[in-house]
Protein backbone atom coordinates (compact mmCIF):
# COMPACT_ATOMS: atom_id res chain seq x y z
CA UNK A 1 0.00 0.00 0.00
CA UNK A 2 2.88 2.64 0.50
CA UNK A 3 3.98 2.00 -2.76
CA UNK A 4 1.03 3.04 -4.07
CA UNK A 5 0.70 5.89 -2.13
CA UNK A 6 3.71 6.89 -2.84
CA UNK A 7 3.48 6.62 -6.69
CA UNK A 8 -0.18 8.96 -6.42
CA UNK A 9 1.89 11.16 -4.66
CA UNK A 10 4.74 11.51 -6.98
CA UNK A 11 2.35 11.99 -9.60
CA UNK A 12 1.23 14.71 -8.44
CA UNK A 13 1.54 17.92 -11.18
CA UNK A 14 3.00 20.22 -8.67
CA UNK A 15 5.50 17.22 -6.69
CA UNK A 16 6.81 16.14 -10.13
CA UNK A 17 7.24 19.89 -11.69
CA UNK A 18 8.98 20.29 -8.52
CA UNK A 19 11.12 17.25 -8.73
CA UNK A 20 12.06 17.60 -12.27
CA UNK A 21 13.28 21.30 -11.41
CA UNK A 22 15.58 19.95 -8.61
CA UNK A 23 17.03 17.11 -9.88
CA UNK A 24 19.70 18.28 -11.86
CA UNK A 25 21.11 21.23 -9.26
CA UNK A 26 20.30 19.02 -6.08
CA UNK A 27 19.23 21.51 -3.91
CA UNK A 28 15.40 23.14 -2.69
CA UNK A 29 14.89 25.93 -1.22
CA UNK A 30 12.85 26.92 2.17
CA UNK A 31 12.80 30.29 4.07
CA UNK A 32 15.40 30.87 6.90
CA UNK A 33 15.14 34.26 9.24
CA UNK A 34 17.98 36.35 8.62
CA UNK A 35 19.45 36.83 12.13
CA UNK A 36 17.88 33.82 14.33
CA UNK A 37 18.49 31.46 11.36
CA UNK A 38 14.96 29.77 12.41
CA UNK A 39 13.07 28.21 9.80
CA UNK A 40 9.77 28.64 8.41
CA UNK A 41 7.06 26.87 9.97
CA UNK A 42 3.74 27.04 9.88
CA UNK A 43 -0.09 25.73 10.83
CA UNK A 44 -1.41 23.35 8.05
CA UNK A 45 -4.15 24.82 5.65
CA UNK A 46 -5.13 21.44 5.30
CA UNK A 47 -4.65 19.38 8.59
CA UNK A 48 -5.58 20.79 12.28
CA UNK A 49 -2.68 20.73 14.66
CA UNK A 50 -0.06 20.24 12.05
CA UNK A 51 2.35 22.38 11.52
CA UNK A 52 4.27 22.38 7.68
CA UNK A 53 7.10 23.64 6.56
CA UNK A 54 7.07 25.11 3.07
CA UNK A 55 9.69 24.30 0.53
CA UNK A 56 10.32 25.37 -3.26
CA UNK A 57 12.55 24.05 -6.07
CA UNK A 58 13.84 28.02 -6.71
CA UNK A 59 15.17 30.48 -5.24
CA UNK A 60 12.84 32.71 -6.96
CA UNK A 61 10.01 31.10 -5.89
CA UNK A 62 10.68 30.66 -2.39
CA UNK A 63 12.06 34.83 -2.68
CA UNK A 64 8.55 35.66 -3.41
CA UNK A 65 7.24 34.80 -0.11
CA UNK A 66 9.89 37.41 2.00
CA UNK A 67 7.21 39.78 2.54
CA UNK A 68 5.17 40.99 5.38
CA UNK A 69 5.68 38.65 7.99
CA UNK A 70 8.27 36.70 6.38
CA UNK A 71 10.44 39.76 5.61
CA UNK A 72 13.08 39.37 7.52
CA UNK A 73 13.58 35.82 6.20
CA UNK A 74 15.51 34.71 2.93
CA UNK A 75 15.69 32.03 0.61
CA UNK A 76 18.22 29.43 1.80
CA UNK A 77 19.46 26.07 0.32
CA UNK A 78 19.26 22.74 1.38
CA UNK A 79 20.93 19.81 -0.35
CA UNK A 80 19.03 16.83 -1.52
CA UNK A 81 22.24 14.12 0.33
CA UNK A 82 21.81 17.07 3.78
CA UNK A 83 17.78 16.78 3.55
CA UNK A 84 18.19 12.92 3.26
CA UNK A 85 20.79 12.86 6.38
CA UNK A 86 19.77 15.64 8.46
CA UNK A 87 16.41 17.10 7.79
CA UNK A 88 14.20 14.01 7.95
CA UNK A 89 15.15 13.03 11.23
CA UNK A 90 14.18 16.08 13.38
CA UNK A 91 10.75 17.01 11.71
CA UNK A 92 9.68 13.59 12.27
CA UNK A 93 10.05 13.82 15.75
CA UNK A 94 8.21 17.60 15.27
CA UNK A 95 5.71 16.09 13.23
CA UNK A 96 6.10 18.56 10.43
CA UNK A 97 4.41 17.47 7.31
CA UNK A 98 5.75 19.60 4.01
CA UNK A 99 3.95 22.15 1.47
CA UNK A 100 5.39 21.68 -1.76
CA UNK A 101 6.12 25.06 -4.05
CA UNK A 102 3.83 26.70 -1.28
CA UNK A 103 1.90 29.39 -3.95
CA UNK A 104 1.60 32.93 -2.77
CA UNK A 105 -1.89 32.22 -3.30
CA UNK A 106 -4.18 29.06 -3.97
CA UNK A 107 -4.60 25.62 -2.83
CA UNK A 108 -1.57 24.18 -1.34
CA UNK A 109 0.05 20.63 -1.95
CA UNK A 110 0.89 19.24 1.38
CA UNK A 111 2.62 15.87 1.91
CA UNK A 112 3.37 13.52 4.59
CA UNK A 113 6.98 13.48 5.61
CA UNK A 114 7.52 10.07 4.46
CA UNK A 115 6.08 10.77 1.15
CA UNK A 116 7.96 13.44 0.17
CA UNK A 117 10.95 11.81 1.85
CA UNK A 118 10.89 9.01 -0.76
CA UNK A 119 10.40 11.13 -3.58
CA UNK A 120 13.44 13.24 -3.39
CA UNK A 121 15.51 9.92 -2.34
CA UNK A 122 14.37 9.02 -6.01
CA UNK A 123 16.24 11.98 -7.68
CA UNK A 124 19.38 12.04 -5.40
CA UNK A 125 22.24 11.94 -7.45
CA UNK A 126 24.81 9.70 -5.95
CA UNK A 127 27.83 9.87 -8.96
Amino acid sequence: MSDNKQENAAEHPVLAEFLSTVKPEQVLWALQDKDSEDWVVLASVNFEETDVMPVWSTEQLAGQHCIDEWQDYQPAQISVSDWLEFWIEDLNEDGIIIGVNWPVEGDCLELELADFSQAIAAIEDLA
